[in-house]
């Protein structure tokens, strides 16, 4: 007796369960491949961004949050984790502080007669090489060789160009007929050179940030204000100015916040922490250092960080509301 074995229909599993578990099972891989697409669409993105606010937390906010804590407190840097708090006793006696105030004005007259000459010296640079020039790449690639130049190695170059007896200027000064300057130790002479140093160093930079907002100026507003009768200098005044509006304002923003935070070429112009002898052209940031890492007063050194962070959004307001105004204006 044969017995003939019978082979299982289509769609019919042997074991009798329906075909259909099968599709169901060969869908899944394609359902988890959307699903996983989906969960990549939604937080890939986030998932980028997320090692800057790792470092940012860690390098920016966290520091910010410590030095506030730390300004109401009275801390030594020999021993920062015994605080006694002292509210806003480290803000009062620094507004009562001489050398903050003299610091302040340092910090401001030093922002001024670097940035102004800078900015408009940029303005200039960046028109001229706004012209087709034979060897114009050359001329761009140099304006940022002062950028590059760290600063320590362009402020020992200045301060041996401003030396007293063997400095060059001082030098090319006697040829006209003028008595060597003690640039380092007078108040304007100092603040002077301090101020040519940053002017050297950041003109070039601001040179090509102003080029390129020029040439996405289009060439049409050129044309018709030549059709109209307006000369190079009018084009200028009237076309490409009133165009560079809000690259100026950047500009403008982040000289001043580099001003403010002025460092290390005031440090290395002098060796010193006091700016000079009279604290001729100790800024904010050199009363910070003093006080920090010299006397050791971390609380101190905290609220002056603090009192600068406070000066940055004033002037960052001040900028917005003059922006603001421009653009309605305008």
């Amino acid at each position: 007796m044969t017995s003939s074995r019978t082979e299982p229909l289509p769609g019919v599993r042997a074991a009798g369960r329906p075909a259909a578990a099968d599709g169901d099972r060969e869908r899944s891989p394609e359902r988890r491949g959307r699903r996983r697409h989906r969960w990549d669409a939604r937080w890939s993105p986030y998932a980028f961004i997320a090692p800057f606010f790792v470092f940012f937390a860690a390098f920016g906010l966290f520091p910010l949050l410590y030095t506030g804590w730390a300004s109401l407190h009275k801390v030594s840097l020999h021993d920062p984790t015994h605080m006694e708090w002292v509210g806003m006793r480290n803000f009062s006696r620094l507004l009562e502080d001489d050398f903050f105030w003299n610091a302040l004005q340092n910090t401001f007259t030093i922002g001024v007669m670097s940035t102004v000459p800078q900015l408009l010296m940029a303005l200039g640079l960046a028109h001229l090489l706004n012209y087709k020039l034979r060897g114009s790449t050359f001329f761009r690639v140099a304006m940022l060789t002062p950028y590059a130049t760290s600063v320590a190695a362009a402020t020992l170059v200045f301060t041996m160009l401003y030396g007293r007896d063997y400095g060059m200027i001082n030098w090319g000064l006697g040829l006209v007929g003028i008595d060597n300057i003690d640039w380092e130790n007078g108040t304007w002479t100092s603040q002077l050179a301090v101020s040519s140093i940053v002017i050297w160093r950041w003109t070039g930079y601001n040179t090509l940030i102003y080029l390129a907002a020029m040439q996405a100026v289009p060439d049409d507003l050129y044309e018709s204000a030549a059709l109209d009768g307006a000369n190079r200098w009018q084009q200028f005044l009237h076309v490409t100015i009133p165009s560079l509006r809000p690259t100026i304002l950047f500009t403008v923003v982040v000289s001043t916040i580099g001003a403010t935070q002025l460092f290390g070429e005031p440090l290395l112009f002098g060796g010193s922490q006091t700016g000079g002898g009279s604290h001729q052209y100790q800024t904010l940031g050199l009363y910070l250092y003093e006080q920090g890492w010299f006397d050791f007063q971390l609380g101190r050194a905290s609220a002056i960080a603090w009192t600068m962070f406070l000066i940055l959004i004033v002037i960052g307001l001040v900028n917005w509301l003059i922006a603001r105004r421009l653009n309605k204006t305008h």
